[in-house]
């Protein structure tokens, strides 16, 4: 992908779009991949990075959801499944099966969970991934040696999909691409275009340049997130709002926490919510917190009782306990849960998504969860099709292979996220950037030259996951990334300088002081 080339497309024809989408997180790129492979002129239009808010700052997981399975939503357990192994077929590249241990502590635990998982790899059918299994006490400690054994009983194994939400965002955008969408990251919608009261277009501000642009389509998707309120009211001062934002923050602690590759599962927290310890990169990824917030951003900040939160319950399942210390990065999303009609607490609101069409004929999509963007991004373009008067074309995304899709790649390696591409990333050379993180100096160049990264933060964050991973390390290594893409960009001395000022002011919302 390349940005110079997809401004040209845009300003070579405003007014020919079947389809603009606002919005470059999950919904909106998959939203893209399944117009754009239907054959219709589609248009992405993202206000800042693909993927930069709620749809990088995921759990990694890709997943049935045991959650709602407790609260009797077999319909989204059952759909989730299916998409769960769609996308294992489809990304292999990105998506790899990953065992789940829920230890068990009380007498009556180990028959509940057991049945309770059995009934989850039923619904899955023909796309099960493994069996699950019950295990003793001493094999429950083999599996996980750092596991609190007082009191400990047994557990169970299950298994569901692990993957890296912002590469798996990337590859749908350039899965777009490939497939003859336009997309552009740092183009902000302003405004929406009517005519006759009708929504027929968008007003939007290219945020490199300032330069303003009045685009036309068919048909207009509201793809924000938490945001969809935003231009709902763009839309009509009066409409109510939609979204119920909760925020649910990570931490990334050293492997040594829980080493090996089996995760925990917690599934009843104080706060009705499941609570994960995940192997991810060589580090452990643990969360999630769940609390509503009033106010939307594009760089929410974790709470200190989140924190807390957290850390007392990882203390009581592991023999070491964590520390304030010990966290390598924590970072904060935000989910956008669709209001209930009886404001319900948001641990208890479904993740189905919900698609609303406006008097003035704007689509809006919003809910969901990462598992089923492939399902949300089908069901609103078949919505766009009949509002926006386009020829009916079947979705193909079901068995459509993403862009660099190849099997047999090691998943925990981070280049295997390139899938077929691995070997031109290489290419380029494979000197580390730093000792504790991943990644090849080489993946900064492809970046900017395939990935469409424009800045030091799109790089550090979401290109690789070094401000995740390590945000000490990340900061090291930020003067030598910000130079390496100033010269791929034709950037002066002063940009570099901006970059890595305004990056160390980014790293503070990650670091716990």
């Amino acid at each position: 992908m390349n940005r110079e080339r997809m401004m040209r497309e845009l300003e070579e024809s405003p007014s020919k779009w079947d389809v603009v989408i606002i919005g470059g997180g999950a919904t909106g790129l998959g939203a893209a991949v399944d117009s754009a492979s239907r054959g219709y002129r589609t248009l992405l239009l993202e206000q800042s990075d693909f993927v930069k808010g709620t749809s990088s700052r995921s759990t990694k997981l890709i997943h049935g959801g045991l959650r709602y399975l407790q609260q009797g939503n077999i319909a989204l357990v059952t759909e989730a499944l299916k998409e769960r192994g769609l996308l294992c077929q489809n990304a292999p590249h990105l998506i790899h099966h990953l065992p789940f241990l829920v230890p068990n502590y009380h007498w009556w635990e180990g028959g509940f969970y057991g049945v309770g998982l059995k009934i989850y790899d039923m619904l899955a059918g023909k796309l099960r991934i493994e069996k699950s299994r019950s295990l003793t006490r001493r094999a429950t400690l083999r599996a996980i040696p750092t596991l609190e054994p007082k009191g400990l009983r047994g557990g169970c194994i299950y298994y569901d999909g692990q993957f890296d939400d912002a590469r798996l965002g990337i590859c749908l955008a350039q899965t777009a691409a490939e497939h003859g969408a336009t997309l552009l990251n740092y183009m902000k919608v302003t405004g929406l275009i009517k005519k006759k009261g009708l929504c027929c277009g968008v007003h939007a501000t290219d945020q490199e340049t300032g330069e303003r642009y009045a685009i036309h389509g068919k048909a207009v998707i509201n793809a924000t997130g938490v945001f969809s309120d935003h231009l709902l009211k763009k839309d009509n001062p009066k409409a109510k709002a939609i979204i119920a934002p909760s925020q649910g923050i990570h931490i990334v602690l050293d492997q040594s926490f829980k080493p090996g590759k089996t995760a925990i599962m917690v599934p009843h927290t104080s706060d009705k919510r499941v609570l994960f310890m995940v192997p991810w990169h060589d580090r452990v990824l643990l969360g999630t917190t769940d609390t509503p917030v009033s106010k939307v951003s594009l760089e929410p900040r974790p709470m200190k009782r989140e924190i807390e939160f957290l850390l007392t319950h990882a203390a009581k399942y592991l023999t070491r306990d964590p520390s304030r210390e010990d966290i390598l990065s924590v970072f904060a999303g935000l989910r956008p849960l669709v209001q209930g009609s009886k404001g319900e607490n948001t641990a208890e609101l479904s993740r189905d998504h919900t698609i609303l069409v406006s008097k003035s004929g704007l689509i809006t999509i919003a809910g969901g969860k990462w598992t089923t963007y492939r399902k949300m991004a089908e069901d609103v373009i078949n919505k766009a099709g009949a509002v926006g008067g386009l020829p009916d074309r079947a979705c193909i995304t079901k068995t459509l292979k993403l862009y660099g899709w190849a099997e047999g790649l090691d998943p925990t390696e981070p280049i295997s996220t390139y899938g077929v591409h691995a070997k031109a990333v290489k290419a380029l050379g494979r000197e580390l950037l730093h000792p504790r993180l991943p990644y090849l100096k080489s993946e900064v160049i492809w970046a900017v030259r395939e990935e469409m990264a424009r800045t030091l933060e799109d790089v550090l964050a979401r290109r690789t996951r070094s401000l995740l991973l390590d945000a000490k390390a990340s900061v090291h290594i930020a003067p030598k990334v910000a130079s390496l893409i100033a010269k791929e960009l034709k950037r002066d001395l002063r940009w570099e300088k901006n970059q890595v000022k305004e990056y160390n002011a980014l790293v503070s919302h990650y670091l716990v002081w």
